[in-house]
Parts: structure tokens; sequence; C-alpha cells
């Protein structure tokens, strides 16, 4: 699908996006309840209370810019109009945890699983096919699929959220999983999901500019379940209707995050044999901020947060970049997957082992688990 409304599109995207972003920039120290001011929790990595509310200018990005599709393209904008509808719970409840800070992260799954719900009912977004002969008795039954596809979607939304630490990280992580997305949809031909996908990335630029490098506004929960949202269901809307596609391709182009989350789960339960929903500070994110430097000035935070995620950036397109290649080839998507693993694994084990030699101390916070890591800062979920 071409034409100059398309192009508007993206423009506007990105453009509103911006503008709204810079709008809470400017006037978010008049509103303290859209600012995190806690500055002294172990995880936190910013130095001034900080918007976390990026979400909602992401949003009114896309927004827009589907109402400008609608005018010369209704077929397409009425499913675009769907999905952000079906995301609009798991957004609203991620935006009101970023005001009030009241939303128990429960609560906010079970919205999410309610969102992948209606995705399911409206769309047809389920998972009904593995192309594995050893998975493939997950997806016998329809109830069997739809409980696997409601696992996926709250797993990858979460996933996303989960490596928001530092500024831009899971911002730029999303738009090149989107842009990856983006591109096989154009092979398949399938102008809704390929649309959708360059907007969200059009509009998540407009975001990241002014969160990337010096952090002035954070994704907070909103923004990363929506992003995480929109990704997994695009994903699951792309291997429902074009069986080209691989099963793994989806599985390998977010490898990262999806990998962070089953590591750091396996990590807590069976190697320091704590709950896994204890927050600390030793993600790979961490390490790596820690390696970067030894400095213990609170006032080099800013700028060393800031020469973190290029390198989670790098180790995203390990996996990235392999799924794109072989988005149909499900026996070398498989060994892509196996092999990021290995490099994921390798990587945090130099690390940890570098920071040991150094006689780092580890603490890990005993208070309540916040599911949300923010763009600048260092949470522990």
């Amino acid at each position: 699908m071409v034409g100059a409304s398309i192009d508007m599109a993206f423009a506007l995207a990105f453009l509103v996006a911006l503008a709204v972003t810079a709008l809470i920039v400017r006037f978010g120290g008049r509103h303290g309840h859209l600012n995190d001011h806690d500055l002294t929790g172990p995880q936190k990595m910013h130095v001034r209370a900080v918007p976390r509310v990026g979400g909602a200018a992401i949003f009114a990005g896309i927004a827009c810019a589907v109402a400008v599709i609608a005018r010369g393209h209704p077929g397409t904008s009425h499913e675009m109009t769907v999905l952000l509808a079906c995301a609009l719970p798991t957004f609203v409840a991620g935006l009101v945890e970023d005001v009030t800070k009241k939303v128990p992260p429960r609560w906010r799954l079970v919205i999410t699983a309610v969102s992948a719900v209606l995705a399911l009912c409206f769309l047809g977004a389920m998972i009904d096919r593995t192309d594995v002969a050893a998975l493939d008795w997950l997806v016998v039954w329809p109830a069997e699929a739809a409980a696997l596809t409601l696992f996926v979607v709250t797993g990858v939304t979460n996933a996303i959220n989960l490596i928001d630490g530092f500024n831009g990280l899971a911002s730029m992580s999303t738009v090149m999983m989107l842009l990856g997305l983006a591109f096989v949809a154009s092979r398949v031909g399938d102008d809704f999901i390929g649309v959708l996908a360059l907007l969200t990335a059009a509009a998540t630029m407009g975001f990241f500019l002014l969160n990337y490098p010096r952090g002035h506004i954070f994704l907070g929960d909103g923004g990363a379940y929506f992003l995480g949202f929109v990704l997994v269901e695009l994903s699951v809307l792309l291997l429902q209707r074009h069986p080209r596609v691989s099963p793994m391709f989806p599985l390998l182009l977010c490898g990262y995050p999806i990998f962070e989350t089953v590591f750091t789960m396996y990590r807590r339960r069976f190697l320091q044999r704590t709950a896994t929903g204890l927050p600390d500070a030793r993600h790979l994110h961490h390490l790596v901020y820690r390696r970067l430097t030894r400095a213990s000035d609170v006032h080099q935070r800013a700028r060393l947060n800031s020469r973190t995620s290029p390198y989670l950036w790098a180790l995203g397109l390990v996996a990235i970049v392999p799924a794109v290649c072989f988005w149909d080839d499900t026996n070398a998507l498989l060994i892509g997957v196996l092999s990021f693993m290995l490099v994921y694994v390798l990587a945090y084990w130099l690390l940890a082992r570098s920071e040991a030699s150094r006689g780092t101390v580890l603490v890990a916070s005993s208070a309540p688990l916040p599911e949300a890591e923010h763009p600048g800062q260092v949470a522990g979920t």
C-alpha cells in the first residue's frame, strides 16, 4: 500500500509523538504526579525527577497517523483501530501505574491478558502452529492454542518492560524489532502489519529523541506495555495470516527481551536461590553499566547511563539480523535461537566473572517488586 496518505501518516506519527513528548518534558515539572521522584533506590540511575509518561506521546502519534490513513484506506485503518482498541486496557493500566504508583503487578498482568483475549476475539490473533514436531502438542486443541497465545502475549509484553532499564534501551530495541517485522510483512504483502509496525517505530523515534541520551523523559509502564503488546500481537497475526512465516521468526526476532526474562527467572530461582520476583541489579544491562565505569559519583549516572544502551542494542541485533535473513526457514531460525542463547550466557558469564574478580558486592533490594523498569533508571525486575 503506497500513497501520499501513508507517507503523511509516517511523518505525522513521528512529529506528533515528538511534539507531545516535548510538551510533557516542558510542563511535566508543574504536575509532580507525572514525575518519578524516587531517586534513592538502589536501582535508580537518574539524579532528578523526570516525567515517566512517555507512552502517552507514542500512543498519540500512532492514533493521529491511523486517523490520516482512515481517509484513504478505511479497510486497513479499521484493523489498526481495532488493535489499538485491544491494546488500550494494557496501555491505560500502565499509564495509571505511572501516575499513581498504585496498580499492583498482578493486576497489570491480568489486564494484559484481557487485551490479548480481545485481540484473539476481534482479530483472530492466535498461535495455531509451531512448525516444530516436538512442540506441536501445544496447539493441537483450540483451548491449548488460546492458552499458549495468552502466555506468549503477556510474557513478551512484560519482557519489553523488563529491559526498560536505561535511556533508550527498550525504545530503540523495540524500534529495531518493529523494523524487522515490517520487512517480513512487506515480503508477504501484508499492508496492515507492515504499516502499523512502521507507524509504531516512527512514533517511538519521536519519543526517543528526548529520551536518549539525556533521559529528559521515561517510557514508563504505559509505554513499555503498549509497545510490547503491539509488537507481540503483530507477530502473532503475521504467523496466523501467513503460513510461509516460521513461528521461530518472532521468537528469534525478540530474542533479547525474551531470553533476558527467561534467564532472569532461572538465575534467581536456581543460581541465587531467591524468589523469581525479588528485584535486583544483576541484569545483563546492569553488568554492562558497571563494567563501563567504576566511578561512584552520582553525577556521572546520566552520562554512563547513555553509554550502556548501545551495547545492548548490538546484542539485540545478534538476534534480529538472522531472524530477518531466515524468516521462513525454521531450522536456520532454531540454530539462530540456540546461538543467541549461547552468546547471551557467555556475555553474562564474562561480565559477572570480571565483576566478581573486582570484589564488587551486588545488593538485592528487599523492596516490593516494581514490575516496570524505566529508561533512565535501573530497576530490578
